[in-house]
């Protein structure tokens, strides 16, 4: 008995890590350099209080991450992954399409 509740927290566990060092890795690589990190650099080196700075754009993050995590949560009750992986993937392209067309019509 003991060997199969061992082998559940086992898997909870490897699930936990995993999704924990993924998640943290894709929003850790996706913020780099991003305009986020440059108002706050730019923020902090203006006011000369980078903790106030930090605690303030920590919350922020935070706070959009809950928005984020909550609509995900919903989504998922609602909407199959699959579908939900084609329509972001769809998103993403229409996305891409706008930003370049935009793009072209700047420098025509």
């Amino acid at each position: 008995m003991n060997s199969n509740l061992d082998k559940k927290e086992n898997i909870i566990n490897k699930s936990f890590l995993s999704i924990f060092l993924t998640t943290f890795t894709t929003i850790f690589i996706a913020e780099l350099g991003d305009k986020t990190q440059i108002a706050t650099l730019m923020l902090s080196a203006e006011s000369g209080k980078p903790i106030i700075v930090f605690l303030g754009s920590s919350l922020a993050l935070i706070s959009s991450s809950v928005v984020g995590v909550l609509i995900g949560k919903w989504l998922s009750q609602k909407i199959s992954p699959s579908k939900f992986a084609l329509f972001t993937g769809v998103l993403m392209i229409l996305i891409s399409i706008f930003l370049a067309y935009d793009t072209f019509q700047y420098l025509l």
